[in-house]
């Protein structure tokens, strides 16, 4: 935990990113490297009847660690999917509440 899913990038994109930027986010978040579960969702975008190519878009599943960190979380993935020459990328978070979440059965609260 984080989980990061990434959508309007490719597998192999990511994959390139891949080392640099969790060890970028390990740092921010003061955490283990394997912490962090990346994914990358390959789907049809579509717009005016036709396919097209995704927008890239990184939603961020995590427990809230504050501004600083989630500015610089938001910091690292910007930079990463840039520096693949994408020209913009959107980052979104979605919060986990500690009583709604789950490990084999235990809550987190």
């Amino acid at each position: 935990m984080p989980r990061l899913t990434f959508r309007g990038i490719t597998v192999e994109q990511l994959c390139a990113i891949s080392e640099s930027l969790v060890d970028r986010l390990a740092v921010v978040c003061s955490c283990d490297r394997d912490n962090f579960t990346l994914e990358c969702i390959q789907h049809a975008a579509v717009f005016g009847g036709k396919q097209v190519e995704a927008y890239p878009f990184v939603e961020v599943a995590w427990f809230e660690r504050g501004d600083e960190v989630r500015d610089g979380v938001a910091g690292a993935i910007t930079d990463h999917v840039l520096g693949l020459g994408i020209p913009e990328v959107e980052v979104a978070f979605t919060t986990y509440a500690k009583e709604a979440y789950y490990s084999n059965g235990t809550s987190f609260k």
